[in-house]
Parts: C-alpha cells; structure tokens; sequence
C-alpha cells in the first residue's frame, strides 16, 4: 500500500519537490539555527575557541561527507525501487543502509588519538590546536549518532517521507539550543560544553528516528531485520556506493578545499582571518540551506522518475527546482545583506572578537552574489545522484571547489595583491565560473535521457 509521500513521489514531479522540500527547509534551517547560536556562545570565549571550532569543521564536513553520501546513494537507490515498484527491494536497501551506517560511524572514531598532531603538522597555533582537539574528539565520538541519524532521514526521504526528519531535526535542535549556555558557562566546560550538547541533542535525534524506522509500521519500507537480512549485502552495497561515494568525494572535495584556503587565509590573514572566514562561512551555510533541502527532493523525484523511465519527469524537477532555488537565494542574499551588521555583531559582541566585526562585514558583503547562483551546480549535482551518475557531480564538484575556488582565490590573493579580500573575490568568481559550466553539462544530460531512456536502459 502506497504512504502519501509515495504518492507525492510517483505524482506531479513540480508539486513532489515542493512537498519534498517544504519540510526538509524548515527542518535544516532550524538545525543551522542551532549550529548558528552554537557559534554565538563559542565566540564569547575568545578567537581562538571561536578559530578551533573553525580549524575542526573540515573535519566535521569530511564526516557529515561520508555521511550524507551514504544516505544520499541509499535514498536514490530506495527511490529507483519506488519507481519500478519493487517494495521488497526498497525495504531490503533500506536495511543495509542501516547496518552500513553503523559500521562506518564505529570505524572513524580510531582518527580521534591523531586529530592535534593533525592540527600541530598544519600549522595552527598551539592553543587553538588544543582546543580544537577538544571539541573536536567528543563530536568524533558522537559519529556512530551522526551516521545513523544522517541513515534515518534519507531513508524516510527515498521514500518521500520528509515530515518525520523534520519533527526529529528540530527536536534535537531544541535541546542543543537549551544546553549550550548551560554546558559552556554555567557548568564551565567552554568548547567541550558546545560539542557534547551537540551530541546529546543528536541522540535525541537519534532515538525519534530509531522508533520510527524500527516501531512504527506506518512506513512503506518494512525492516524485518532477519538473521540473513543482517548479513552484509555487497550487491545492494555496490549500488549504494556507485551513488554515495561520489558524493562523499564531492563533498570531501569541499572540505580539502577548506583545508587549503585555511592555509591562504593563515598566510595572508593570521587567526584573525580564520575565524573571519569560519564564522563567515556559517553564515553562507546557513543562507545555503533551502538548496540542500530542494536537491533532496530532486535526488529522491529524479530518481523515482529514472526507475519508471520517464525522462520528462526529471527534466520537470530538474528546472523547477533550479527556479524554485534561484529565487529563494535571491531572496535569502538581500535579507542577508540588509541585516549584515546585526548579525556580525552576534559574532562579536564580546571584547576578545569585536576586532573580527568589519572583516565579517566584508566577507558578507562579497557574499551576496554567492547566493542565488549556487542552486545551478548543487540541483545539478542532485539530478546526476538521482540518475545514478554521482560520477559527475564528483568530477564537477571537484572543479568547481578545489580547482576554480582555489585557483581563483590564489590568483586575486597573491597574484593580484588583494590580499584577505581578494580570497573572497576569488571563492566568487570561481563559484560563478563552474556553476554555469555544471548547468550547461547538466541540460546537456537530459537531452540526451530523452532519446534513449528506456527499461532495457535503465542502470539500477
């Protein structure tokens, strides 16, 4: 029997990513919410809390990376069942995944005894290496949480099911809001206050996703969880990873780049810079959330329509979603724009990192054109996961982030002479640069869909 999101799923493709993404919005930009007010409190510490947290997010993106990669090549392959109408097959993917989450959330905890001399041999400072090992070690050990909530949500999402996620993801986020002063002032433990309210707040994230999946019975996958259904299942692994290790590369790729323009930015800016560019950045995650929420949709709508062979489906997902995105950015950046200082004093309103306010302000400023040019690489990227061709969105992610930001960053840094600025100018014109490239590639793809779709070309 078919759930409403199934039935949104299999439907109008314009109207599936509107009631796909509608609560996976609302759900992520209450997640960034606590993530933003995490930042606040660390910044009240000082800009060196304020800079660790900044030297260990590539970190967390690398493990967010394998993460949502996994979940993304489960909910595609869930979703490409849904379309052929395989339920048992859905149902079985889906208890791998789960056990595949799992098994990779216990294996990277063993980075956890290298993670400062990791930091010490790239060069940061001493203090803020230290305390980025604080912070950092306790969320690492929360990864087992963070794998299979990540799990959870793209199971209930291949299926159409983003309310759930929803309702989850902001009861966490209630919690990790409550906890944070409590955590890093009131009981004292600074940095490690931030990120064990964090990962508290992921278990009950954690454990709202667990009754669903394994209690309820109002899902369309059903997980029986048999002694032979425990046992690894490397041809549902294969199609997994054949989706969900490109995108972990891509987004591993974004954290790489990371890295290396912390090092630009050291050079050019100090731990000044950092901290200038890691808050920065949260807030460009944060105006970025309403796309991370529409791909979701189009992986899931693209890869239903893939199943049931109707390449004019995807291509009606594909180009409302990019219209739906562009106008929300655009949005979302004038918004930004007019409250820059507002929020640039949230990051700064104490006496240690009130210095950081006018480099705030500028990067923002930079920003603006960032927005609403996004949506054409990241929905792109999305349509490709849905297709079974997360080849691509790698290969393109990797040239939009590592080789066009970089390249471009450098050149206006050092080549040009525009120093901290001219970093920012360089993540805008390599951004807008591959963006369009990865949209003309993109239509180029489902043209071709159009001719040759058919069952007996299906890759599954």
């Amino acid at each position: 029997m078919e759930t409403q999101g199934v039935s949104n799923l299999l439907g109008d493709p314009k109207k599936a990513i509107l009631k796909i993404s509608t609560p996976l919005i609302v759900a992520m930009l209450i997640q960034s919410l606590y993530n933003l007010v995490d930042t606040i409190w660390v910044a009240g510490l000082g800009d060196s809390s304020l800079a660790a947290v900044g030297v260990f997010f590539p970190f967390f993106f690398i493990l967010m990376a394998i993460s949502n990669g996994v979940g993304i090549g489960a909910s595609s392959a869930i979703s490409r069942r849904i379309g052929q109408k395989n339920k048992e097959k859905a149902s079985t993917i889906a208890e791998q995944s789960v056990l595949l989450s799992l098994l990779l959330g216990i294996v990277v905890i063993v980075v956890i005894p290298f993670l400062k001399t990791i930091f010490l041999g790239l060069g940061f400072e001493e203090d803020v290496s230290n305390l980025a090992y604080d912070y950092g070690s306790i969320m690492i050990l929360g990864s087992i949480i963070l794998f299979f909530t990540n799990m959870g949500s793209s199971i209930l999402r291949g299926e159409g099911n983003t309310k759930k996620p929803m309702y989850a993801i902001i009861a966490g986020s209630i919690v990790n809001i409550i906890l944070d002063p409590i955590f890093i002032y009131v009981l004292g433990w600074g940095i490690k206050g931030a990120a064990l309210a964090t990962v508290i707040s992921m278990l009950i994230t954690g454990l709202l996703f667990a009754y669903w999946i394994f209690i309820s019975k109002s899902n369309y996958v059903n997980m029986k969880f048999s002694k032979e259904n425990l046992k690894p299942n490397f041809a549902i692994y294969n199609e997994i990873f054949k989706v969900g290790f490109p995108a972990s590369l891509s987004q591993i790729s974004m954290s790489l780049s990371m890295f290396a323009m912390n090092y630009i930015i050291a050079i050019v800016g100090g731990t000044a810079g950092i901290a200038i560019y890691s808050t920065g950045w949260r807030i460009v995650s944060l105006g970025v959330i309403p796309l991370h929420a529409i791909a979701g949709g189009v992986v899931a709508v693209a890869g239903a329509a893939y199943g049931a062979c109707k390449p004019q489906k995807i291509e009606d997902a594909y180009k409302f979603a990019i219209k739906f995105a562009v106008i929300a950015e655009a949005i979302v950046a004038v918004i930004i724009l007019m409250l820059t200082p507002q929020i640039a004093y949230l990051f700064t309103y104490s006496e240690s990192s009130a210095h950081l306010y006018g480099g705030i302000i500028t990067f923002m400023k930079y920003m603006f054109l960032f927005y609403p040019t996004v949506p054409l690489g990241m929905l792109t990227s999305a349509m490709f996961q849905g297709i079974n061709k997360g080849r691509y969105s790698l290969v393109l992610t990797i040239f939009r982030s590592i080789f066009m930001q970089l390249l471009a960053s450098y050149v206006f840094a050092f080549t040009l002479g525009y120093g901290l600025e001219g970093v920012w100018i360089g993540i805008l014109v390599g951004n807008i640069i591959s963006v369009l490239i990865m949209y003309a590639i993109g239509r180029s793809v489902i043209t071709k869909l159009k001719k040759t779709l058919s069952k007996s070309t299906v890759d599954f």
